[in-house]
């Protein structure tokens, strides 16, 4: 006599959440393959799916965090899959959630790590999605500081007799690139191996908060000079070995917070990296990672310039109003207390946006803002080190970029050409970013002999980098150059770079 299979159970958790959110059994189909286009998935689901699940049946795939999703847009809460009653998966959301406490926050992004540091890791191929930015930049900037990260067993006064870091360090690295710090000769420094024997649970001092701000030095100077591919894997090996262990430890809360923003700076710059090796849902992950760091650190400054991280990925992917959006929740996260430095910095990031978006008069405005409050910077003026990138030569890019993005090609050459004269030689990315925006906006007042003599070295230049976005630069920079395809100065391009190997 055959077995009988199993008798399915009626899943009452994803009932009473249908009921609470006031979908259909056909809207909440029509959601989630809506939701399944954003990831590229050609889903096909309808009413009598969702009967199905109702009466126990599991979907597959990714289809449970796609619907925790849907549920999580329409109540504005944080749901998983098992918070509907449906099995665990390898959501497409993991990394997205903004953690509800700093214990919780580091078990997120310590399984990044370790996912990370695989070879072949499943979170690179995971695809950038817009969504994923509402719920984590809402959360900061409606959320509560926390109480508490010192985890017992430690007096906060004897924590170390290291010096308190402070922002006397950890220069950053973005695009918006902070001051790099060149291994003489221009040669590679040796990224410091990872000290594996250390074990949570372990005293954490200043001493090695320290240590995690000197190691972002080195691994920011390596970023901005050689590009993110070159020791990115050092880096999340460091990360897991290092960082998280010491977030296990033992610390009073002046120390805890310190090290919380040390692992906030160094898991912003893994996210960094990995934005500039085009592993964009991988970085998104880190950024919304870094920002919840950032929250525990008691940052509120750090995490508006996570937030304007953020807002340059969506810019360079082609999201302009997540960006402009992403700057403005920026802005309110800080206030008008910020620096005048920061505070152009934010406005910078907002006009970044609106060029994408071709708004020019909003784009100008966002400049002129920019400007303002860099002007009003004072010598003495407290700045915190990741912003301290922030000056004329930046600006001028910004202002490049922006026009570059609007068609006002003769501003844009203006500006271009200013931040390369300001721009010192160590900020080797930046400076062929710039130097491409120059070459297209030559092309655009029909210079096609010096832009392609520009387009040629910043190419040139990009195979010394590990840089995706290096390359990208010069790629769309080729693409302008095909309605001229035929004339000499292109055939010479051309023959330059097939020079190259």
């Amino acid at each position: 006599m055959s077995e009988r299979p199993p008798q399915r159970i009626p899943n009452r958790q994803l009932a009473a959440l249908i009921a609470e959110a006031g979908f259909s059994n056909a809207g909440l189909a029509r959601r989630v393959d809506q939701l399944g286009l954003e990831h590229g998935l050609d889903l096909r689901y309808d009413k009598t799916s969702v009967t199905r699940w109702l009466r126990g049946q599991q979907p597959r795939g990714t289809t449970p965090a796609l619907i925790a999703e849907v549920f999580t847009r329409r109540l504005g809460r944080r749901l998983s899959a098992q918070d509907l009653g449906l099995d665990a998966c390898a959501p497409v959301y993991a990394g997205l959630e903004f953690a509800s406490s700093p214990e919780e926050a580091v078990d997120i992004v310590g399984g990044l790590w370790r996912k990370d540091s695989g070879s072949h890791s499943e979170l690179r191929k995971i695809a950038f999605t817009p969504a994923g930015l509402v719920v984590p930049s809402r959360d900061w900037l409606i959320g509560r500081a926390d109480e508490r990260v010192g985890h017992p067993g430690l007096d906060t006064h004897t924590a170390g007799r290291g010096p308190e870091n402070g922002d006397a360090r950890g220069h950053d690295s973005g695009g918006q690139e902070a001051a790099a710090r060149v291994p003489a000769q221009g040669r590679p420094a040796t990224v410091p191996k990872p000290r594996t024997e250390r074990a949570a649970g372990q005293r954490v001092t200043l001493g090695d908060v320290a240590a995690l701000r000197s190691v972002g030095d080195l691994f920011c100077s390596l970023d901005q000079t050689y590009g993110g591919g070159h020791a990115r894997q050092a880096l999340v090996r460091y990360l897991e070995h290092e960082a998280e262990p010491m977030l296990r430890g033992l610390y009073g809360e002046t120390t805890g917070r310190r090290l919380f923003a040390a692992a906030a700076h160094l898991t912003r710059l893994a996210g960094w990296t990995s934005y500039d090796i085009a592993a964009h849902g991988l970085a998104q992950r880190y950024f919304v990672q870094a920002l919840r760091l950032s929250q525990a650190a008691g940052d509120r400054a750090y995490g508006s310039y996570v937030l304007i991280t953020m807002s340059r990925q969506a810019v360079y992917l082609g999201h302009g109003r997540e960006a402009v959006q992403l700057a403005r929740v920026a802005q309110q996260g800080v206030g008008g207390s910020a620096p005048p430095v920061v505070q152009a910095l934010l406005h910078a990031a907002e006009a970044r946006g609106h060029g994408v978006l071709g708004e020019a008069r909003a784009c100008t405005a966002s400049l002129v803002r920019s400007e303002r409050a860099l002007e009003s910077a004072r010598p003495g003026d407290e700045v915190p080190h990741w912003a301290r990138f922030f000056d004329e030569a930046q600006l001028a890019d910004e202002f490049g970029h922006c026009y570059r993005d609007l068609q006002q090609y003769r501003a844009a050459v203006q500006h271009a050409e200013r931040s390369l004269q300001l721009r010192a030689p160590a900020y080797a990315r930046s400076r062929l970013f710039c130097r491409v925006v120059l070459a297209c906006a030559r092309l655009g007042l029909g210079e096609l002999d010096q832009a392609c003599l520009l387009g040629a070295e910043a190419a040139k230049q990009s195979t010394e980098m590990r840089s995706a976005r290096a390359v990208e630069y010069v790629r769309d920079f080729e693409r302008r150059l095909e309605p001229y395809r035929d004339a000499a100065a292109v055939r010479n391009y051309r023959d330059r770079i097939a020079a190259l190997g």
